[in-house]
């Protein structure tokens, strides 16, 4: 099995080498990929050095499946590219996540609607996976009506830019900027551009994914996306809607009983997921599960995961997994 990384230096691109390489994947040649000034810098995987190769060397290379994560326009420029020799891609970007045509997967949830057909799959937003991780089971068993929905964001989404931001602002040392203000000790309401409607991208990409991936439109979805001096992971806090009444302990036994979920909810002992456990796990933490006395049929938890492993590499490398173990690709 060839198996490609594209954007193989970057933040997600290490992880995905890191998960690729603890979950034991049976791989007959490892394909690094990444821009044309990194070509010819060596990588280590499972003990063994590999040089960087060019896209097009890696496309004439015909991968079994190509995991990407170097940006939209990379994607939208080059995934076709490798479908075309037939190459399944699996995108972390968020360029196919909305198209009709494409799916957008999160294993645990809709791995089983992919076909051989699909040689582009979108891998979702990172706070999106971890949300609709929690949700799917909960919408099956009561129907959600509406989400509230803020997030708590680790500044490893933007980058290693906003590391060295960070690290520079702890020391006091000058440097590039990944935010149009320092993020040490501070809180910025601003996650991926502005829209016309006030929005960030990022809001709205957790409303549209979770529509898509829930396949339900009806569900209202509103989102309020802040970033935080945080390295280990995504926080959110998420207000549920529901259709049918519930108890606090029989949403916390379903959801204990999901594949990918730990639940962490003993406030008694002061036990409830923070991004400082969840950092470097592959699960989805849940918590701080009680009853909005406020409305109807409503309910308030607290959701943590790792951003760069569940959040984004691991979800990839789960679905090539998929593929492999259903053979919907061929070696």
């Amino acid at each position: 099995m060839k198996i490609a990384v594209v954007g193989v230096t970057g933040m997600v691109g290490q992880v995905m080498l890191k998960v690729l390489e603890e979950r034991q994947i049976e791989i007959s040649q490892l394909i690094p990929v990444a821009s044309e000034r990194s070509v010819g810098t060596e990588i280590t995987f499972k003990g063994k050095t590999y040089k960087v190769v060019s896209m097009k060397q890696a496309i004439e290379m015909k991968p079994a499946i190509a995991l990407f994560s170097a940006g939209g326009d990379v994607s939208l420029e080059n995934a076709p590219k490798f479908a075309a020799v037939g190459t399944t891609v699996i995108d972390n970007s968020s360029a196919w996540r909305m198209e009709a045509d494409k799916k957008l997967v999160v294993p645990e949830i809709n791995a089983n609607q992919l076909t051989t057909s699909d040689k582009i799959i979108a891998n979702p937003n990172c706070s999106t996976i971890q949300l609709v991780m929690a949700l799917a089971p909960l919408h099956k068993k009561y129907g959600i009506k509406r989400l509230i929905i803020s997030t708590y964001q680790s500044i490893t989404g933007t980058g290693v830019k906003a590391v060295q931001q960070l690290e520079n602002e702890y020391t006091g040392d000058k440097g590039a900027m990944a935010y149009p203000y320092q993020i040490h000790r501070n809180a910025l309401p601003h996650c991926d551009v502005f829209e016309e409607n006030g929005y960030t991208k990022e809001e709205l990409k957790l409303v549209r994914e979770t529509q898509k991936i829930l396949d339900d439109k009806s569900i209202g979805v509103t989102a309020t996306a802040v970033r935080i001096p945080v390295v280990g992971g995504h926080s959110e806090s998420v207000n549920i809607e529901f259709e049918k009444d519930f108890t606090e302990d029989e949403v916390r036994a379903i959801l204990a009983d999901t594949p990918g979920i730990t639940v962490q909810d003993n406030p008694d002992v002061n036990l409830y997921p923070m991004p400082l456990m969840a950092q470097g796990k592959d699960d989805v933490f849940v918590g701080r599960i009680r009853r909005d006395h406020s409305t109807a049929n409503a309910l308030n938890m607290w959701i943590v995961a790792d951003n760069l492993r569940k959040g984004a590499a691991t979800n990839a490398v789960q679905i090539a997994e998929y593929l492999i173990a259903n053979k919907l690709v061929s070696a």
